[in-house]
């Protein structure tokens, strides 16, 4: 009787609440700060807006209407268990009566940030720069992204060049929240 379906699941849901928080490193923050020269897909402009997903994880921006360089400034938050999956972004123009156009999409990788984090800060000037992540084939990067100890926090700030599209470029910033409770990065 112990071994009845209904009671069994209940156990499990409780326990992969528990053993989320055990996988879990923390919070990354990604401030979406804005878009540069984005493709125009309405008659002259666009309606953009921007997807985050990270595993099953799916977040997105509000859209800013009529503008191919919008400004968000909104940060998004997506939970760490697995710092090699790599954060997939894809810029959207909003359409009211079809289907929203895709313009273009990036990927990164978080492995040197999530290193960067690991390390001791204590006594260090806030703006050093603790490592720079260089353009290639593998990332998405438009330029030098530097990972960076700014009051008390490990930031890094990347350009992304929007692939599949004719232009288009995304800044975003990436900060750091660490959670009671959570494995952590040690």
């Amino acid at each position: 009787m112990a071994d009845s379906p209904g009671g069994g699941k209940h156990q499990g849901g409780s326990k992969s609440a528990a053993s989320l928080m055990e996988n879990l490193l923390g919070l990354l923050r990604i401030r979406v700060k804005r878009g540069v020269n984005l493709a125009v897909r309405d008659v002259r402009s666009s309606d953009p807006y921007i997807v985050i997903k990270m595993g099953k994880q799916k977040l997105k921006t509000r859209v800013i209407k009529k503008d191919v360089n919008p400004e968000w400034n909104e940060d998004l938050t997506l939970s760490v268990t697995d710092p090699s999956i790599p954060v997939k972004l894809t810029v959207y123009d909003h359409d009211t009566f079809s289907k929203d156009d895709k313009m273009g999409d990036a990927e990164f990788g978080i492995v040197p940030y999530i290193e960067a984090l690991k390390m001791d800060y204590e006594g260090i000037p806030s703006g050093t720069i603790i490592t720079r992540v260089q353009p290639c084939r593998q990332n998405c990067l438009s330029e030098e992204s530097s990972i960076r100890w700014s009051e008390g926090k490990v930031v890094q700030d990347l350009c992304l060049r929007l692939r599949n599209v004719e232009c288009g470029e995304v800044e975003i910033q990436l900060q750091w929240i660490d959670l009671p409770g959570s494995k952590g990065l040690s």
